[in-house]
Order: structure tokens, then sequence, then C-alpha cells
């Protein structure tokens, strides 16, 4: 599934006068894009440029106003009238001057304003974004469930398996990332169908998943894996590795894909300074480690190369909507005989536990009055008698316990 060729956008000093020419307010402009009036007041001076959405909103807003050429159609000669008998019975006729209403034509065309010619000035080539952020094409209403994830599968998943592969460096890890998000979206798919952006649910599933700390304890991720073969890149896959997690995210937001910063604000769960101060951190690390990309587009164009030099398969979309109704059933499963399991110790505790109420027995109490054993002999006279009264009561049970009074 390709995504249509981005509408493109005119110079810097055709924007105001196209904006002007549909008697349209910076204001409004802004309220039709979505931003500031600031933002369009810097993409009218060529300061900043839209990128994302908002480029496309604001492309297709100046390209309404650009008037289409239309071909200039040659007018039909009109047919010669029929001549007229002259008053003085000749044949005089009054034949029609098209060379006359050629030139008033002419004079008429050429009296038109002329379009003012694009500035001399060459238009800025915007840089190219290795992963466009435009919202997909609207599915048929007539496709079932599974089309639609498997079209927006095919759409975005390319592209997620390099974000994921930039944000933890691990080729595994990142085609894990971006099948485990379509897994949840699939399972979530009537929420996910009506979202207004299922391509960021799912990025935003898939890059919160690559950056969980809990993968650490993996034994598989404890040993590093094999870099990639060209130096350089190695080196820029090193320079945002060493970036923390969310410094790395926003850069990877805004340079890698293109969201504008209230956008990369938002998918972050970051205020839109404190996005910007991270995004500048990232940028002056990078540059630090890598002073060839200090400009913005050259970042931008090494990160979408290094991405994409590295040979990333995304399974197909049926395995991974079918992997993951594989996983619920079994966490289904697992769930039901965890509970049938703790119903059952439940049962048969009650079963087996004491109905009724037992008295605890009698503490047993030490015996006095005996005299220690002297040694191998005779027996005196009082250890005669006590041997005599200890074999005359009773040896067993319990009632061997009971005090005789006397």
């Amino acid at each position: 599934m390709t995504r249509p060729p981005a509408i493109p956008l005119p110079p810097a000093g055709e924007r105001r006068r196209l904006r002007e020419a549909r008697s349209l307010s910076q204001a409004q402009v802004a309220a039709e894009v979505g931003v500031s009036r600031e933002t369009v007041r810097g993409w009218e001076a060529g300061r900043t440029t839209p990128r994302g959405r908002k480029r496309e909103a604001y492309a297709k807003l100046l390209a309404a106003s650009t008037p289409t050429p239309t071909p200039a159609k040659t007018p039909a000669p009109a047919p010669a009238p029929a001549p007229k008998p002259a008053a003085d019975g000749g044949t005089g006729s009054e034949a029609p001057k098209p060379e006359r209403s050629k030139t008033k034509a002419s004079e008429t065309k050429t009296s038109k304003p002329e379009a003012p010619q694009a500035s001399a000035e060459p238009e800025p080539e915007p840089a190219p974004a290795p992963e466009p952020v435009s919202e997909p094409a609207p599915l048929p209403a007539s496709l079932t469930p599974a089309q639609a994830f498997d079209a927006l599968y095919e759409t975005c998943a390319p592209a997620l398996v390099r974000q994921a592969y930039l944000l933890t460096g691990r080729r595994g890890l990142a085609c894990e990332s971006v099948e485990r998000a379509f897994q949840q979206a699939w399972q979530r798919w009537p929420e996910v169908a009506v979202d207004r952006d299922p391509a960021g649910w799912v990025r935003a599933t898939a890059h919160a998943y690559a950056l969980s700390p809990w993968h650490r304890l993996r034994p598989r991720q404890r040993h590093p894996e094999a870099p990639p073969g060209d130096p350089a890149e190695h080196a820029l896959l090193s320079a945002v590795l060493a970036l923390p997690p969310a410094r790395r995210r926003t850069l990877l937001l805004y340079d890698g894909v293109g969201l504008d910063l209230p956008e990369t604000a938002a998918e972050t769960e970051a205020s839109t300074p404190a996005t910007a101060n991270r995004l500048l951190y990232a940028r002056q690390a990078v540059t630090a480690r890598l002073p060839g990309l200090d400009i913005p587009a050259a970042l931008r164009t090494r990160l979408a190369g290094t991405a994409v030099a590295e040979r990333l398969h995304a399974a197909r979309p049926t395995v991974v909507r079918t992997g993951g109704e594989r996983r619920a059933r079994r966490w289904t499963r697992a769930a039901v005989a965890f509970t049938a399991l703790l119903v059952g110790t439940t049962g048969l505790t009650l079963v087996t536990a004491p109905d009724h109420y037992e008295e605890p027995l009698s503490p047993g109490a030490m015996v006095r009055g005996v005299p220690p054993r002297a040694g191998p002999g005779a027996l005196s006279q009082a250890q005669l008698d006590l041997r005599t009264k200890l074999r005359s009561e009773t040896a067993n049970g319990p009632g061997r316990l009971v005090p005789v009074d006397r």
C-alpha cells in the first residue's frame, strides 16, 4: 500500500500572496491548520517550515487558492454572413474583419495582469523525512475488521520497525515491539478503528514497549548485538543510544518521524517547553559526537539512512493477528486454570477444616518429691515407699495427671 506523494509547498514569498488571494487572515489560516498565528507568520517569512500533518493541511490550503491554468482555446472563425444586395443594385457585401477581431483579442489578452512570477530565490527543498506522518488514506467501509487491520499493518509496520531499531539498537526487539503493539491493537480493534490517528496509537504503543526498562532483565538482552556494517552508521546509532530514553524518543519523533513540537509533546506525555529542552539537549549531544550533523536536515537524512540500511523485515499481518489471538487464548486458559485451582483449594480447605470446638489438653505439671538417684545399689526405705505408691496409681491415660486429694 503506497502513500500518496506529498503536496509541494510554494516558496516563502508566495505563501502570503496565496493567502491574501483567498482573503484569509493569518488568524484564520492558523485556526484552519491548528497552529498559532505566530507559527503562520514564521511560515510566510521563511523562518520555519511546516512538517507532518500541518504541512499537508497548509499545502492544501494554499493549493486551493492557486489558480489552475486552463489551455487557451482558439476561437473558431465566425461564418461569413451572406452577401446583401447593394442599394445601387450591385452585389456589395460587408465582409467580417477577422484581423481586427484577432488584434483586439490579443490586446485584451495582453491587457490582463500577469500573475507575479516566483521569486528568484530558489525554493528550499524540504528535508526528506524518513517516516512521513501523513495519516493513512481512509479505508473503505466495505472492508472487514481483519482486512482493515491488515491494511494498517502493511502501511505502518515497516516504518515502525525501523523506528524501534533506532530506539533500541536491537533488531529482534524492534520486530517484537511492533508485533506486540499490533497485537494489542487487534485485541482493542473496535477502539483503535475509530481513533483519530490509528497509526499514532500503534506507534506510541510500540515505542513504549521498546523502551520498557524490564527488557534489561531478559537473558538475551545482556549480550550486545552486532552493530551496523557501516562505521558512520554505527557512530550515529551509538550517539543516539547514548541519550536518555526520553530524549531519544523526542529526537526520533521530531527529526525522524517529522512530528511538530506540540504533537511530539502530546505523544511523549510531556509539556511543550520540556519537549523543546529535550530536543535541544539531544541535538547538542549528538552534534558533540558527530560535528557534521549540526544541521537538522542532515540529521534527518542520516537517521533515515541508518534505519533503511538495516534489513528489518516485519512478519506478515496474518501471522501477527493469529499470534495475538493464540496468546490471548493461552492467557485466558491460564486464568481459568488458576481460578479453578483457587476454587479447588478453597473447597478442600472447607472440607478438611474442623467443624466443632475441641478443648485443649491440660498442660503438664512437674512431679516433685522424687529424690535424685544416687547410683546403683539397694533402694532406701523412702524409695521403696515411693515405688509402691507409683505402682498403685494409674499409669496410663489422662487421669494419671489429675491430683488426688488425700
